[in-house]
């Protein structure tokens, strides 16, 4: 990234710490998302993971709306500081929160799942592959990636797509309640 791409990441985290301090993440936690939601946790249901790592967790809206609750150890990450305080203030069981950016950040171990939680865009094309193999090598042997991303997502689902040591096992469209939204969800295994 050079000198003006690093000045725009710094601004957008400095924005979205101050929008978390005046409450616009709230909306999160709104009936218009709780389809996507649904979509996530189908997922993780459906593969029982006991280790689970969240990037882009936000304030903990994810485990807010967990409905598998036997995993024995939840990652949530996100680079917005504020977020992080909202979510340990929330004392989730068996769950850690930590203020990271995904552009430097390495999972401390391997999970069985990783979800990138509407996060992936915010990060420079320059990174993005590279960002894809830290988090998948520290994907376990049978893990699950879940990746969520608000309409289209260009720019964004061709990384995971075109990637070598991916492929894609399931891939839902979920439209809001209200039919004006959609997000895209899919899950990708190692190759």
């Amino acid at each position: 990234m050079n000198l003006i791409d690093r000045l725009k990441h710094w601004k957008r985290k400095f924005k979205f710490n101050r929008q978390y301090r005046r409450g616009k993440w709230a909306k999160l936690g709104s009936d218009h998302e709780s389809v996507r939601y649904q979509q996530i946790n189908a997922f993780i249901n459906e593969f029982q993971p006991k280790s689970i790592l969240d990037l882009g967790c936000g304030d903990g809206i994810l485990n807010r709306r967990m409905t598998y609750d036997e995993y024995d150890y939840f990652l949530g990450v996100d680079y917005a500081k504020e977020s992080i305080k909202m979510a340990k203030a929330q004392d989730f069981p068996n769950a850690e929160f930590k203020t990271k950016d995904l552009l430097d950040f390495t999972p401390p171990q391997d999970f069985d799942t990783i979800i990138i939680n509407e996060a992936f865009y915010y990060i420079h094309d320059s990174k993005k592959n590279k960002v894809i193999s830290t988090i998948i090598n520290h994907l376990k042997k049978d893990g699950k990636l879940i990746v969520s991303i608000f309409r289209e997502g260009k720019g964004c689902w061709e990384y995971f797509k075109d990637h070598p040591n991916l492929k894609e096992t399931n891939f839902k469209i979920v439209n809001s309640k209200a039919g004006t939204t959609f997000w895209k969800v899919g899950v990708y295994e190692l190759a």
